[in-house]
């Protein structure tokens, strides 16, 4: 609806308070999404008694107190503290070897994934190669009939002049395609 009648305004020719109710709209816009964007910002007290702005929530140790605006549920981010390795699991617990297993087990799955990635691309790579050797070794048996038919070939040399090829020009050109259908008929 706003953009329909955004886009009457442009068109309209004689419309010269058209940039004054664009601007209107364009602030009005910025005033609502203000509050959504301003929703998971944390506002604290430091210790110096500065008031802190972030995404982020308060260092730890800040009092409750301190905190004077936390984000709303559905943006808060969850921050979790990181495990550190030296940390010895607690005695009975089967939480840390689980978890270790299931990271190996989603390690191993993501390196088959890229062994299976790797091998297609390779494969695919292998018909391409593939496809191209018969393709050559198509043309080389053809040019080589012709040769042995007999018919005279032209060619175009660097001055752009016309040539027939002689009997020694034929016998190399023999050769060569002859070890293109070696090279490319396997």
């Amino acid at each position: 609806m706003i953009f329909h009648s955004l886009a009457k305004l442009v068109v309209m020719k004689n419309a010269h308070y058209a940039p004054h109710v664009l601007a209107l709209i364009l602030s009005a816009g910025a005033v609502v999404c203000t509050p959504a964007l301003a929703s998971g910002q944390w506002k604290w007290r430091d210790a110096n008694g500065s008031i802190q702005y972030s995404d982020r929530p308060p260092p730890q140790g800040t009092p409750e107190s301190a905190i004077l605006a936390k984000p709303r549920a559905s943006t808060a981010r969850i921050v979790t503290k990181p495990v550190e390795a030296a940390s010895a699991p607690v005695a009975g617990s089967r939480a840390a070897p689980a978890a270790a297993k299931v990271s190996e087990n989603e390690l191993d799955a993501k390196r088959r994934k890229l062994e299976e990635e790797e091998k297609a691309k390779q494969q695919a790579e292998e018909a391409l190669q593939a496809k191209a050797r018969a393709e050559n070794c198509e043309r080389a048996k053809t040019y080589q009939r012709t040769l042995n038919d007999g018919i005279r070939i032209s060619r175009t040399n660097a001055k752009g002049e016309r040539e027939i090829l002689d009997d020694k020009g034929r016998a190399d050109e023999l050769r060569l395609t002859q070890d293109a259908i070696r090279a490319n008929c396997k």
